[in-house]
């Protein structure tokens, strides 16, 4: 039985084998620590990154369905659910996640756009917009969900709120505002 000590040590032998990147041996260590206690969350979360960074993202995904069925509370394994479900184009699991970690913790900025990313790549252009907004008002100096905003302003044929985020932009983020001009063709429009 391993107990509270033994965890303890074993995150410090992970972080040290992870320091000698040493990312297979960590996650041997790891899984050492699951087959005695499988719910062990520290443990799960730590296996799902070391997955990631090994490649394995359907095996990191499973780990990470483990970590919110036994501590469904913390947001950020919901939101790092959703994050790997997007990039592995399963959206509608992707979309569930984020959901649920903008519910858990309402100011989770980058769940929020998570969330709109998920809606735009599944063509739900109203939604998206939705949690964009909410990205752009808890995050209003990061260019990402203004970016991203624009161009579903553009794919909804509303050049002119399209046209609004890259005045806006243009303020503190001039060359995303001018990425934007180029790619939209809006660049004449805005002079």
């Amino acid at each position: 039985m391993i107990t509270s000590i033994d965890v303890w040590f074993v995150r410090w032998q992970v972080r040290l084998l992870l320091l000698a990147g040493q990312q297979r041996q960590a996650l041997a260590r790891v899984d050492q620590v699951l087959a005695d206690q499988p719910l062990e969350p520290y443990a799960l979360a730590t296996r799902a990154q070391l997955l990631t960074n090994l490649g394995d993202k359907p095996a990191a995904i499973l780990t990470l369905e483990q970590l919110v069925k036994a501590q469904p509370a913390p947001a950020s394994g919901w939101y790092n659910l959703g994050f790997l479900c997007e990039e592995e184009g399963r959206l509608e699991q992707a979309e569930a996640a984020f959901r649920r970690a903008t519910e858990i913790e309402p100011d989770l900025d980058r769940a929020w756009y998570g969330l709109g990313l998920s809606l735009i790549r599944q063509r739900h252009y109203d939604e998206a917009i939705v949690a964009l907004r909410k990205n752009t008002e808890l995050q209003p100096m990061s260019p990402y969900g203004w970016y991203q905003l624009a161009r579903v302003h553009v794919d909804r044929q509303e050049p002119d709120e399209a046209a609004k985020i890259i005045r806006h932009l243009r303020k503190f983020e001039p060359k995303v505002a001018a990425q934007l001009e180029r790619e939209t063709g809006l660049g004449a429009a805005l002079t």
